[in-house]
């Protein structure tokens, strides 16, 4: 008796066809009235929505090693970690030539921190330490004494000291247990500041105000908000993101009373709608003051599965033959489709994120396709919002 024998192929044997789309229409109905505003209006500080110019951090950046390591550190091949070392230990009285040296519990790191403004010398700051070579584990290393430099390529400070890590590596080969990472670390309060780069603000003879979103409503509204202040025309919005306000004309006793002064003042702005979208992620980011027209949206699935399955055919002596026929297989291929209904949903005019999204789900709809939803909602102009995708 013939025996069934039921196989699918990969789509790499091109036998198995898996194909699923997604039938998208956004149909948006003409409305006599205008569209919904998706700004919304909230309470903030200027502190809050702009920073001085001027007033900024500065990156450092340097070079070192990182020793006491538990047989992790960089291996032999890693040239310039030895280099370094033999270096290192001439500075101490120690001639060591650089190609002799087999050191496990060494490694080269470069150190990185962030220099804050009015920073003074004698002031400490957090470091963090990343392997350079090949290194397992930078854990329970010892960061010996590195300079730290500027964009200008002068030394601003100096870090030393043991590091602490966020993670760790455990066992080894097929039992390796690694967590976070270990090649990674960071010395609280680990450098020094050795010179002072603190801005000068007696010189100032206009505050700027530098708008971290730029819009020019905003930039106007804080230019009346200081005027109104101070009861007099002493700030002036430039452009979207620039407001100047004097410093003679305001007359504060100095420039860091005038700067608290107007960084407190209070102000109504206006938040436009905006929509952030990664694809990658299947992510999105949507405020709640977004606002739709009247859309309707339908939303359905075709799946469609080839499916082959082989037939075995035993083989055997037939009369007059010399040798058996041995046994084949017959393919019996069939097509399957299946076609969801399609799912709806209406949305009336002034409709908000909350109501779009739940809708959405209702429908059966994942996050990708949210983002196409979105993307065809957006082109009909049927969203009031700005669309960012990453």
């Amino acid at each position: 008796m013939p025996m069934k024998v039921k196989h699918t192929f990969s789509n790499a044997g091109g036998w198995t066809i898996l194909c699923s789309a997604l039938a998208l229409c956004a149909f948006l109905f003409p409305s006599a009235l205008n569209a919904a505003s998706g700004d919304t209006d909230r309470q903030v500080m200027v502190r809050d929505i702009t920073n001085v110019e001027g007033v900024r951090d500065n990156l450092l950046v340097g070079y070192g090693l990182v020793t006491g390591l538990r047989g992790t550190g960089d291996t032999q091949q890693t040239i310039f970690t030895m280099q370094t070392l033999a270096n290192a230990m001439q500075k101490m009285g120690v001639l060591v030539p650089a190609g002799t040296a087999v050191v496990k519990n060494v490694a080269a790191v470069f150190i990185t921190a962030s220099l804050p403004p009015f920073a003074r010398p004698g002031a400490k700051l957090d470091v963090t330490i990343s392997s350079v070579g090949d290194a397992r584990s930078l854990e329970g290393g010892i960061l010996l004494m590195s300079a730290l430099r500027g964009p200008d390529g002068q030394i601003y400070a100096e870090a030393q000291g043991p590091l602490v890590m966020g993670g760790y590596v455990a066992g080894d080969g097929a039992n390796r247990k690694e967590v976070n990472s270990a090649n990674v670390g960071m010395i609280p309060n680990g450098a020094i500041i050795e010179r002072d780069t603190a801005v000068d603000l007696k010189g100032f003879k206009t505050v700027s105000l530098l708008l971290r979103n730029p819009d020019f409503a905003t930039a106007t509204q804080i230019a009346e908000t200081v005027n109104r202040e101070f009861k007099k025309h002493v700030a002036v919005a430039l452009d979207s993101r620039r407001i100047d306000v004097s410093v003679a004309d305001a007359s504060e006793q100095s420039v860091p009373q005038l700067i608290a002064r107007v960084q407190s003042l209070m102000l109504t702005v206006n938040t436009p709608a905006k929509i952030v979208i990664n694809e990658r992620t299947g992510t999105i980011v949507l405020g709640g003051s977004v606002k739709l027209l009247p859309v309707s949206v339908i939303h359905g699935s075709l799946s469609i599965q080839v499916v082959t399955s082989y037939e075995v055919v035993p083989g055997g002596m037939m009369p007059g033959q010399k040798t058996p026929t041995p046994a084949t297989l017959v393919p019996e291929t069939r097509l399957n489709v299946n076609e969801a209904p399609a799912q709806s949903m209406r949305l009336d005019e002034g409709a908000n994120v909350e109501e779009l999204v739940n809708g959405l789900h209702a429908i059966g709809t994942t996050a990708r396709d949210v983002v196409a939803i979105l993307q065809a909602i957006k082109a009909e102009g049927g969203i009031q919002a700005e669309l960012e995708i990453q």
